[in-house]
């Protein structure tokens, strides 16, 4: 089978909202076995979008929409729908009443408008929505498939794993598994090419690669008869892929890599400080962003000013007359600043150029240097970054974490060899 996912609203056509609901459906169907070719972004006009309808069935097995469910009279999703099915709006008399206790509850005043939300073409089914007003809708006419999801994404993830997902695994007699392998310190192109071979070669499981912020993720699916057949499907390939990418996979599935840290600290019994200029908190709010962040965090500086490095870090005045802020021998200084002030086993610092001004022949836009100290020694990598100063900042900031990974298990390997 093979679906269409056509996003509605005119303020997704003007840019205000990220279409982040197509990403998801796209990953999810995947898993699920079911591909996409298309994604149709539309905006709130019946007449466009009963083309967009026309367009999508006539190509596609099953029609996903995200959005235009809502009351008011420029959300159109079902409306359009129930025409191109030659089909009435009938009242939902559960889904009315479930409206109805919503407002009650919060102690709002229900318009008639919010009574529209209740309206389903007749035979179609709703899927429960356990996050807002609008349920969603399942039509099934001639072998195709429509699916309308409201378009706030916590209310359509929910509802698709819940309800949509399930539907669509139960009707491929089949069960997926899929699972997601984290690498970073490697570029897309590059472990891409490295694999080739297997996604050439891939019938089940598949392998799919996707590209995130200094980070790549293989995304491996197996369908099977029950759920330890298809896990037992994936076991070999993810052995080759540990085979092939060693410690550049730093996790599986949702770990991410701030939380993979955080466990690494917490199992070596180390606490860690935080050290910043040109990322201004990014790194220190990356890992207090995991909710184990308590158990090693002690302590984020950020030290934006030559004067605050020397206050608060103890960075020597001739260190930074002689070599300046962006520069190894400051960031060291800065971290083990910050993990002698707070006390703690590891500093991790970051200073550099993150533009569009402040850089110079010899130290351009996008030089950075992180630093580390760790049981007594410090040390530090140079990085040039490409970009603006957003992804200057965000790179920094992941390639500090991985930066302190990769040093933690080395630290753990030479500690193993002299015991």
């Amino acid at each position: 089978m093979n679906a269409e996912i056509i996003a509605v609203g005119t303020e997704l056509l003007l840019g205000d909202i990220l279409n982040t609901n197509a990403q998801y459906l796209s990953r999810e169907l995947a898993g699920l076995g079911i591909g996409v070719y298309y994604q149709t972004c539309v905006g709130d006009n019946a007449e466009r979008l009963m083309g967009a309808y026309e367009v999508a069935f006539g190509r596609a097995d099953i029609v996903i929409t995200t959005g235009g469910l809502g009351p008011t009279e420029d959300d159109l999703t079902k409306e359009t729908a129930a025409r191109y099915f030659g089909k009435q709006l009938v009242m939902h008399e559960e889904s009315l009443n479930r409206i109805v206790d919503i407002f009650k509850t919060q102690c709002l005043t229900m318009t008639e408008s919010n009574r529209k939300q209740a309206l389903i073409p007749e035979g179609a089914r709703t899927l429960a929505n356990d996050n807002g007003t609008a349920p969603g809708i399942m039509l099934e006419q001639d072998g195709k498939i429509l699916i309308m999801m409201p378009g706030p994404p916590n209310e359509l993830m929910p509802m698709f794993a819940n309800h949509v997902a399930p539907e669509f695994a139960k009707r491929s007699g089949q069960t997926f598994v899929s699972t997601v392998m984290r690498l970073c310190g490697v570029g897309e192109s590059a472990a891409e090419e490295r694999i080739k071979d297997l996604i050439d070669a891939q019938t089940n499981p598949t392998i799919a690669p996707y590209a995130k912020t200094f980070e790549v993720h293989f995304r491996l699916t197996a369908a099977a008869a029950t759920r330890e057949e298809a896990v037992a499907l994936i076991q070999p390939l993810k052995a080759e892929l540990y085979n092939r990418f060693g410690r550049d996979i730093y996790a599986e599935d949702g770990t991410t890599l701030e939380a993979a840290v955080c466990t690494l600290l917490a199992q070596r019994k180390l606490t860690i400080a935080t050290a910043e200029s040109c990322t201004g908190g990014l790194l220190a709010a990356r890992i207090v962003d995991n909710p184990g962040a308590s158990a090693v965090f002690v302590d984020g500086v950020i030290a934006y000013s030559n004067e605050a490095k020397t206050a608060r870090l103890g960075v020597k005045p001739e260190t930074l007359e002689r070599h300046g802020a962006v520069s190894r021998e400051t960031a060291m200084e800065m971290a083990e600043g910050a993990a002698r002030s707070a006390g703690a086993g590891v500093g991790l610092s970051i200073t550099g150029v993150a533009g569009p001004g402040g850089g110079s022949d010899e130290k351009p836009v996008g030089r950075v240097y992180i630093g580390i100290h760790l049981a007594g020694v410090s040390s530090s990598m140079e990085l040039n970054l490409r970009g603006n100063r957003t992804k200057v900042r965000a790179r920094s900031a992941a390639i500090a974490l991985d930066y302190l990974r990769r040093t933690l298990l080395d630290h753990a390997a030479e500690q193993s060899i002299f015991k």
